[in-house]
């Protein structure tokens, strides 16, 4: 049996203003994660959002909304253009739902996004994934991704 083809529903407000309460709380998580104190993660996931959404509203070449295969969702997708070249867009979020991980969604989410990319007129595409994640990091490697900068730290 084929496996459902993979669509992107943008958020409607309310939905969009939950996500972003989850996402924010899950960027401090990852950002304390990597080694940031809890007040410089926070202040950094505020920094972040206020200058790519500002006032919680994206433009209209950010694409955020849920990935979803048979009807169903699946997980959550944010990309859009990065920076002043509208041909250099980048992958701010994906995440598969915990429930349906494991399924092939996460390798599908990414070719979805760059399919929306493409259209949109995109170039190229990047993205960071923290190293506390090797599933995600294996799975951008297998997909053609490469390191384009690395930062490193030593506990003292």
């Amino acid at each position: 049996m084929a496996a459902a083809e993979l669509t992107f529903e943008p958020f409607d407000p309310t939905g969009l203003a939950e996500w972003l309460v989850h996402l924010r709380t899950r960027y401090v998580e990852e950002r304390v994660a990597a080694g940031d104190s809890a007040p410089e993660a926070e202040a950094n996931a505020d920094h972040s959002l206020a200058r790519l959404l500002p006032g919680g509203v994206p433009s209209p070449e950010q694409h955020i909304g849920r990935v979803v295969s048979g009807g169903e969702p699946v997980g959550t997708l944010w990309i859009g253009p990065y920076g002043d070249d509208p041909r250099r867009w980048w992958v701010w979020d994906v995440a598969v739902d915990e429930g349906q991980r494991g399924k092939g969604y996460g390798q599908r989410a990414m070719l979805l996004a760059e399919a929306l990319a493409r259209r949109g007129g995109a170039a190229t595409i990047g993205l960071n994934v923290f190293a506390s994640n090797p599933v995600a990091h294996h799975l951008y490697t297998s997909l053609g991704y490469q390191a384009t900068s690395v930062q490193m730290r030593k506990d003292l």
